[in-house]
C-alpha cells in the first residue's frame, strides 16, 4: 500500500469512528448512505390473541349452588354453606348474611326478596318497618315469628341500593332456597313479593297471583303482597286480611 492509499484509509477509518463506529462484524464495509434498489415491507406484527392463552371456562355457578346445598344436612350446615360460597358478588358489598329467623320447624314458612339496609345490618329478615307491620299482620291471626312462623328471603345479602334482585342472582340462589325449603319442612310456604314468586313459583305478577293457593317446592304455597308494597298502597291490605284469614283457615283445616 502506497502512502496516498495508506493515508486515505486512515481518513475512512477516522470519519467512522467520529460517527461511533467501534465494531467491524462484516468482511466488505456497507454504506449505509446507499439507496437500496428494493425496499422490504416490514413484517406485520403478530396479533395479541396469538400468544394470549385461550381463556379459561367460566364456573356453572348453579351447578355450584346445587353441590353446595346438597352437602347441607342440617340448617347451620346450610348457612355454613352460604357464607362459603365464592360466587355471589353481592356478599362483597353486604355487612351481614342474612339467613333466616323465627322458628326452625314452624307450620309456616315466609319467602320473603331481599334483605334491606335494616336486615343488612341486623343479619335478620324482616327488621325494618315492613316487618314490623308483617309481625302485626301475623299477630292478628295467632301467629308470630317467636313461636309458629320461620322466615327467610330468596337472596341472603342485600342487593346495592336496594335494587331488585337480577335473574341470575336468584337462579344462582334458588338451590339454597330449595335446601332451605326441605330442610325447616314447614307445612305451608307464604310466597311474599314478585321477586319470591319468580323464584318459587316461576311466575311474576302478584297482584294476579295473590290469594290463590298453589304448589311450590312440593307444599302449599300462598302468594301475598309483600308488606313493604302495604306500606305504599295502604288500600291493598284489605286484600292482605283476606289472605290472612285464608292462611288461617289452611292451618286450621291442616
Amino acid at each position: 500500500m502506497d502512502s496516498a492509499e495508506y493515508h486515505s484509509a486512515l481518513s475512512a477509518l477516522t470519519w467512522q469512528i467520529e460517527l461511533g463506529v467501534d465494531t467491524c462484524i462484516a468482511d466488505e464495509p456497507i454504506n449505509r448512505y446507499e439507496v437500496p434498489a428494493k425496499v422490504e415491507k416490514p413484517a406485520a406484527p403478530v396479533a395479541a390473541a396469538a400468544v394470549v392463552a385461550a381463556p379459561v371456562g367460566e364456573v356453572d355457578v348453579v351447578a355450584a349452588a346445587s353441590v353446595a346445598a346438597a352437602g347441607a344436612q342440617d340448617l347451620e350446615g346450610l348457612r355454613a354453606a352460604l357464607e362459603a360460597f365464592p360466587h355471589c358478588e353481592l356478599k362483597l358489598g353486604a355487612r351481614n348474611l342474612v339467613f333466616s329467623d323465627g322458628a326452625p320447624g314452624a307450620r309456616v314458612m315466609i319467602v320473603g326478596e331481599a334483605p334491606g339496609r335494616d336486615e343488612d345490618r341486623e343479619g335478620r329478615p324482616f327488621v325494618g318497618r315492613a316487618g314490623q307491620l308483617l309481625d302485626k299482620m301475623l299477630a292478628a291471626i295467632d301467629l308470630s315469628r317467636d313461636s309458629s312462623v320461620y322466615i327467610t328471603n330468596v337472596l341472603p345479602w342485600r342487593p346495592p341500593q336496594n335494587r331488585d334482585p337480577k335473574p341470575e342472582e336468584i337462579a344462582m340462589m334458588q338451590p339454597f332456597l330449595e335446601r332451605h325449603i326441605a330442610l325447616a319442612k314447614p307445612d305451608v310456604l307464604v310466597v311474599v313479593g314478585n321477586h319470591a314468586c319468580q323464584a318459587l313459583l316461576g311466575k311474576r305478577g302478584i297482584t294476579r297471583l295473590r290469594g290463590e293457593w298453589t304448589q311450590a317446592s312440593g307444599k302449599p304455597a300462598l302468594p301475598m303482597f309483600h308488606p313493604a308494597y302495604l306500606l305504599r298502597n295502604p288500600a291493598a291490605k284489605r286484600d292482605a286480611w283476606a289472605d290472612l284469614l285464608s292462611l288461617k283457615a289452611k292451618l286450621r283445616d291442616g
